[in-house]
């Protein structure tokens, strides 16, 4: 993802080996921690008069994340935030949790390729930007493809996705902080991935995780995820096929974007067709929630139109 749309292609993962552990948190403050389904908007291009998304134009979303975080520091819209002086973030983020909003910063993207770097030093600067300007919590947006795809890195990239996420608890115990990531769909497809993919991460460190914002879209021609039976059924992808693999169902967040200006390749669902997706997903037992990218295109009437009645206001 970058600075005006999520992911482009999918390719190719790999595996990895690590183990998940549990830790005795630090002492630090509560933030905003979401329960029930997730209604989730990015916001990466530059908001008119402001940093954050106003809350008339966001109702009924109750997580912003702020575009992006890279090892080198913040950019886009995080940038924006941190910039901000520290007693007007605090007073905005007590505005926004008194709405039911958490403020989440999304980290890497497209443009952020971080895996030579070491994940525990990583993940200890990423968790501290957080402590430091008012957030509640990261959202993990991994988009190595190359590297995923070589078979000489097999392993590398989800054992740094496994290092990272365990060093990110430490600092921001799980209950306290919101903890997310940002996978492509195919990455959840099993045999896709030379080392399992984000099947394989799910498995080592899925209970360190709160939910995934899946990035269904930018992956035509197949599997598309273009019309209701791909992105619920029909592709080894599909939601509920990544639940018979063993992955909560309820963390299965729908990513789309709000309009085709979001999109590089395909995946757009109009937010009325993807309405009947949600009511269908429903029906079966999934209530995990919806993510969007991007504000402004994501908006209170687009997220109106894709909960219909199937998440009462």
């Amino acid at each position: 993802m970058f600075s005006t749309s999520f992911s482009h292609l999918f390719t190719l993962c790999s595996a990895l080996a690590s183990l998940t552990v549990g830790y005795a948190a630090p002492h630090v403050p509560r933030s905003q921690v979401p329960s029930g389904p997730k209604f989730v908007v990015y916001t990466d291009a530059a908001v008119s008069g402001g940093v954050l998304p106003p809350l008339d134009q966001i109702q009924g979303f109750n997580v912003v994340n702020l575009a992006f975080l890279l090892t080198s520091g913040p950019a886009d819209q995080a940038k924006k935030w941190a910039a901000l002086p520290a007693a007007q973030r605090k007073q905005l983020k007590q505005q926004y949790n008194g709405a039911g909003v958490s403020l989440v910063v999304s980290a890497f993207g497209e443009t952020e390729h971080p895996t030579s770097q070491d994940p525990a030093t990583v993940a200890n600067g990423l968790a501290q930007f957080v402590l430091d300007n008012d957030l509640d919590g990261i959202d993990v947006d991994y988009e190595e493809f190359t590297l995923m795809a070589d078979p000489a890195q097999k392993g590398v990239g989800e054992a740094w996705l496994t290092t990272l996420t365990q060093t990110l608890r430490q600092k921001l115990p799980q209950g306290q902080f919101i903890l997310s990531h940002a996978p492509v769909g195919p990455w959840f497809s099993p045999g896709f991935c030379p080392g399992g993919g984000y099947l394989t991460v799910d498995k080592n460190v899925g209970k360190l995780i709160d939910w995934y914002n899946i990035q269904f879209y930018n992956q035509s021609p197949s599997p598309g995820y273009e019309d209701c039976d791909t992105l619920l059924n029909s592709t080894p992808s599909s939601v509920f096929a990544i639940q018979k693999s063993g992955v909560d169902v309820n963390k299965l967040v729908i990513g789309k974007p709000g309009t085709q200006a979001d999109i590089t390749n395909g995946g757009f669902i109009d937010p009325a067709t993807l309405g009947t997706c949600v009511q269908q997903a429903v029906a079966k037992g999934w209530k995990a929630g919806v993510m969007a990218f991007q504000f402004p295109h994501a908006d209170k009437a687009w997220l109106s139109a894709v909960k219909g009645s199937s998440f009462p206001a």
